[in-house]
């Protein structure tokens, strides 16, 4: 699995969100969804590594693109 090192949950929200992705719900998780993918971020900073390119891997984007929208 690719990793994404060192991202904050909000810059990952950002970044989704430029993706076409919209926020669901929030609670001790983020849950965005863009109608066919939904991803789940952890709030907490930094999001591990995997984490973050298990997040990008479900929301349909590689890891170069995810890098490019943050």
């Amino acid at each position: 699995m690719p990793k994404i090192p060192g991202v904050n949950h909000q810059d990952a929200i950002r970044a989704l969100e430029k993706a076409g992705f919209h926020i669901a719900r929030q609670g001790k998780h983020t849950v965005m969804s863009d109608g066919v993918h939904i991803v789940t971020i952890p709030r907490h900073n930094p999001v591990n590594a995997f984490t973050m390119g298990g997040i990008a891997r479900d929301a349909g984007l590689t890891v170069e693109a995810f890098k490019k929208l943050l």
